[in-house]
C-alpha cells in the first residue's frame, strides 16, 4: 500500500470523490480546504458537511484547515511528511466566471499562487511523487465558439461536414488569442504551471481540463455547478435563469467518479507534463434546455425558468471534449456512469439531504 496522499479542496465535489477513492489504496490521505466556497457563493454552497461525513467515514482521513495561498502553512505537511508523500491531487479552486471578475486578485492568488505553492513544495519536499492538477476547458477561452457550429432544435452541434471535431474538442486547440474571463486566465497560468514542472523539472505532472464536472456530492451555486444547482432549483422548485443563447449552449459532463478514476490511472503510469482533455465527451453531454427537460421527469416538476438575454463573457456555446488521447493511453480506463444515471443518482442525494 502506498504511503501518504494530499488532496486539496478535499471537502468539495472532486476532492471528495478523491478522498473516498483513495482512502483504502493509501496508509494516510491528508485532506487540505478551508471551506472557501462558502465565502465565494455563500452559506448554502459551504462544504463543512462533507468535511464531517468524510472523517466519520474514514479512519486514515485527516482534515487541515488551510489556505493554499499560505507557502507556510502548506510547508508544515509537506515537511513533517516528506518523501512520503505519494501522490498530490491538486483540486482547490475558485471555479467562477461571474465571481473572479468581482475580485480578481483573490481568484489568481488562489488559482494561480496556489497552484505553484504546492508545485514548489512537491518539487523540494517530494519530488518522485505524482502531481495530479484539476484545470478547465475554459484555458480555450472562447475558441470553440469559432468552430462550424449548426443551431438545432434543442442544442447547437457541429456542423456534420466537419468531421475532425466529431468526438469533441481535443488538446491541439490553442489557449491563445482568444477572451478566457478573469478566471479562465487564472487558470491558463496553472495549467501552464504544472506543465512546466513537469518538463523543466522532469516531475510526474498531470493536467486534466474538465469539462462539466459533477457529480451527487456538489455543493451547487447559481454561480458555479450547473447539473447540481439546476436539479436542486427543479427539486425545491426555485427560479432558475439562463444565461444566453436561447438554453441550446451543450456541455459535456463528467461524474467525479469517471474523472478520479482518470487520476488513478494516470498515477499508476504517470508522464511528466501530460495535458488531457477530460469531460464527458459524446458519451455524457447535453444542452441546457435537454438538462431540464430530464430534471423536469425525475422530480415530476414543472421548472421556472427566465432568460438572460447576455451570455457570460467568455462562455462556450458548444463544448465537447475529446477524449481519445487520455483512453489512447490508458486504454483500461473507461466511463461508469452516462448522464441519465448522474442525474439520477443526484436527485437521489439531494432529495435525501434536502
Amino acid at each position: 500500500m502506498s504511503k501518504i496522499c494530499i488532496i486539496t479542496g478535499s471537502s468539495g465535489l472532486i476532492g471528495s470523490e478523491s478522498v473516498r477513492f483513495f482512502a483504502d489504496k493509501f496508509e494516510k490521505v491528508i485532506g487540505i480546504d478551508n471551506n472557501l466556497r462558502s465565502y465565494f457563493f455563500g452559506v448554502n454552497a459551504s462544504t463543512d458537511w462533507n468535511t464531517n461525513e468524510l472523517l466519520k467515514e474514514f479512519s486514515n482521513f485527516e482534515h487541515y484547515n488551510i489556505d493554499i495561498r499560505s507557502y507556510s502553512d502548506l510547508e508544515k505537511i509537506f515537511l513533517k511528511y516528506g518523501n512520503d508523500i505519494d501522490l498530490v491531487i491538486h483540486t482547490a479552486a475558485q471555479p467562477s466566471h461571474d465571481w473572479a471578475a468581482k475580485e480578481p486578485l483573490t481568484d489568481f492568488s488562489v488559482n494561480a499562487t496556489g497552484t505553484l505553492n504546492l508545485l514548489e513544495l512537491t518539487r523540494l519536499n517530494c519530488p518522485k511523487s505524482v502531481f495530479v492538477f484539476t484545470s478547465t476547458n475554459k484555458v480555450y477561452g472562447d475558441l470553440p465558439n469559432l468552430l462550424p457550429l449548426v443551431e438545432l432544435d434543442t442544442r447547437w452541434e457541429i456542423d456534420k461536414n466537419h468531421f475532425y471535431f466529431e468526438n469533441g474538442i481535443d488538446e491541439t486547440m490553442s489557449i491563445d488569442g482568444s477572451k478566457h474571463s478573469v478566471f479562465g486566465a487564472s487558470k491558463v497560468a496553472a495549467d501552464i504551471m504544472v506543465q512546466e514542472y513537469g518538463r523543466y523539472f522532469n516531475m510526474n505532472t498531470g493536467v486534466f481540463r474538465g469539462g462539466c464536472l459533477t457529480g451527487p456530492n456538489h455543493s451547487g451555486a447559481q454561480l458555479h455547478g450547473f447539473l447540481s444547482y439546476l436539479m436542486k432549483c427543479a427539486i425545491l422548485k426555485d427560479s432558475y435563469t439562463i444565461f444566453g443563447y436561447k438554453g441550446k449552449q451543450v456541455r459535456d459532463n463528467i461524474h467525479s467518479y469517471d474523472l478520479v478514476n482518470m487520476f488513478w490511472h494516470f498515477y499508476r503510469n504517470p508522464r511528466s507534463g501530460e495535458v488531457y482533455n477530460a469531460g464527458g465527451g459524446r458519451h455524457s453531454n447535453c444542452s441546457m434546455l435537454e438538462a431540464i427537460k430530464i430534471c423536469e421527469n425525475l422530480t415530476g416538476n414543472g421548472m421556472n425558468i427566465t432568460y438572460a438575454s447576455d451570455n457570460r463573457i467568455g462562455d462556450h456555446i458548444w463544448y465537447i471534449s475529446d477524449v481519445s488521447k487520455f483512453k489512447n493511453h490508458y486504454p483500461n480506463w473507461e466511463y461508469k456512469y452516462d448522464l441519465e444515471m448522474t442525474l439520477s443518482e443526484m436527485f437521489n442525494n439531494i432529495k435525501k439531504r434536502s
